[in-house]
Parts: structure tokens; sequence; C-alpha cells
């Protein structure tokens, strides 16, 4: 076996073991229940049972089986967008495609690694996992802060608790929202069938995305989401909940353009194909610098990849020459 992987458990309500494994190491429940039985799996130094339900405080202990190590952290050359930098902390503008951290099937390709590699310091974090405060899905992108100390860490992670961490993304939803602003409150957990998917559960922990409509176009709307939870795929399984999935969205998604009726279908299904990915983009975030104390805000504009989808969708109301597409649109409208 390999240096154990080394989680702090920090829900405030009691969770399954597999549900915590799965949803903190982005693995399937099945693939987090087969390292519990395997006996790869301690709680406070005592092998874990699959029955275990874990409390706030205690320490996990993950063995990876041989076949499948955790690994050094390695650096990888990977181009990497850093929009400010000091000696607390990075806010980087995270591209498509780039997962945040190693795990299963992405060991030495990910941000930590493009960081190690351009010599960041990270500091704080679980073990494999240094300087994360948050993160974003692998083709979700936009910014992220990583701590460079651990008080930088400690202070970061408890303000993501106290939802005093402004996350705002910017997404091409099907359709149209009915009503804008819209809170959507729903709890998620793990698809009851498929353990890689999200869905909305009544067992699910709780939830609150808020949801406004920047501007309605033919077939879709361009939607600001504030998150004030931080559960896996939330705005991707929250807009799906309420009927209006983000735009090339492969898991919550597919098939958006069908939800379109009438003679709008056509062009729905041109629409659909521009999408290169899920039309998702972390466009603001906000919060107090853990060092001093002062309010820094950081604006990411809609990404290059994008952007034939969103002219596409607009159909000639946003300039081109203007590629500032948000704040055109007003997006960052009323913002410091």
């Amino acid at each position: 076996m390999a240096e154990p992987l080394r989680l702090a458990v920090l829900p405030a309500a009691t969770e399954r073991i597999d549900r915590f494994l799965a949803d903190q190491l982005q693995l399937s429940r099945t693939q987090a229940a087969r390292l519990v039985a395997g006996k790869c799996v301690r709680v406070n130094g005592a092998v874990a049972r699959a029955s275990r339900h874990l409390v706030h405080g205690e320490l996990l202990e993950i063995e990876y089986p041989d076949h499948e190590p955790p690994r050094t952290l390695q650096p990888a050359h990977i181009a990497l967008a850093i929009i400010y930098e000091d000696d607390d902390l990075a806010v980087i503008d995270k591209p498509a495609g780039l997962v945040v951290h190693p795990a299963p099937g992405h060991w030495q390709d990910t941000l930590v690694n493009a960081l190690i590699a351009r010599g960041t310091t990270l500091a704080g974090g679980a073990e494999g996992r240094p300087g994360i405060v948050h993160r974003l899905d692998r083709d979700t992108s936009g910014l992220m802060v990583v701590a460079k100390t651990d008080k930088a860490h400690r202070r970061l992670n408890a303000a993501l608790a106290a939802r005093r961490v402004k996350r705002h993304y910017a997404a091409l939803a099907w359709g149209h929202l009915d009503e804008s602003p819209l809170t959507i409150e729903a709890p998620i957990a793990r698809h009851e069938k498929d353990r890689k998917r999200m869905a909305v559960r009544e067992t699910g922990r709780a939830a609150r995305t808020d949801a406004h409509v920047v501007a309605r176009f033919d077939v879709a709307d361009l939607v600001r989401l504030e998150l004030h939870t931080g559960r896996t795929h939330q705005v991707r399984v929250h807009l799906a909940h309420i009927g209006h999935p983000i735009i090339g969205d492969p898991v919550y998604g597919a098939g958006g353009s069908r939800r379109i009726s009438g003679s709008a279908r056509i062009r729905a299904e041109q629409v659909e194909r521009l999408a290169p990915r899920q039309a998702l983009h972390a466009a603001y975030l906000a919060f107090r610098h853990p060092a001093d104390g002062r309010p820094v805000e950081f604006f990411s504009p809609w990404p290059a990849d994008l952007a034939p989808l969103l002219l596409s969708i607009a159909a000639g109301s946003i300039p081109v020459a203007d590629t500032d597409y948000l704040r055109y649109l007003g997006f960052f409208k009323g913002y410091g």
C-alpha cells in the first residue's frame, strides 16, 4: 500500500461513509463502497465498516490498492491564466477540460499539477489536493481561488462555509425561465441508479441557487447564477430540475433542443450542434482577502470556445467586434 490519503470530515450533519467518499474523491458510490469493503478506509485509525456514518471532525485515511495507488504529485506543464497572485493566494481562470485535483483517472494532468510545475506554493487542504478551496467541474471554465498558506486556506474555507464568498456563474439555459429572479432550493444527492450523476432527492444535502435572467433570446436564456452552497454539479442539476438544462451539458442536458417546441425546434437543433461543452462559466468571484480583510473581486469574460454558440443564439444582437459579451449584455451591471 502507498501512503494513505487523509481527509477531514466537515459536514455539519452525519453522512454515510460511501456517500462522503464518492463526493470528495469524485468516485461512483460503487467505487467508494469497494474501498470500504476492501478494508482500505480507516476512521480515526479503525477500519471502517460499510454502515459507518461520519460526523464532523473525524479523520479518514484511504489506502488505495496497489494496482491503483495515488501518485506523488508531479509537475505538468499546462498553460494557466493566473489573473491575480500574491503571497497568500492565487486566482486562476480555469480552462474547460482541466480537472482540478488528482483523482482516479487523472493523477498527473490536473490544475494542481500545473500549479506545481510553475512553482506555485500550495498549502492547506487534504493530501493530494493542496491549496484547493473550491472546485469546478472539468468542463466548466472560470474563476477559482487557491491558497498558498495554511492561514489563507483556513480563512477562505471558513468564509466559504459561512457563505461569504460570492460565486456567480454565466450559463446558457434552454428555453425561458418562468420568473426572474428565481431561487432554486432543492436537496442534491447521488442519483439512485447512476452513481456518476447527481440528482434532486429528498435525502440529499440542502442546496440553493439563485437565478437571474440577464438576456432572453429565441431559444435560450443567458442566466446569472449565484451559489449559496457548493454541491457537486449543483448548477447543472438545479437548472435541469426546473426544466431548463444548460446547453451542451452531456449529462443533464442531452437532447435539450427537443424541449423547444414548434417552429423554433429546427433553430434549437442548429444551436445545439455549436456547443463544444456545457455552456457554463464561473464569471465572478468576490471575497475578503484572508490576510487583511480587504474586499477583492474578479471578473472573467465569456470564454472564446463558447463564443460561436452565444453569437448564434443572440442572432446578430451582439456586436461581433465587442468580445466582452457578458459586460455588453449587462451581466456585470451593478457590480463594484
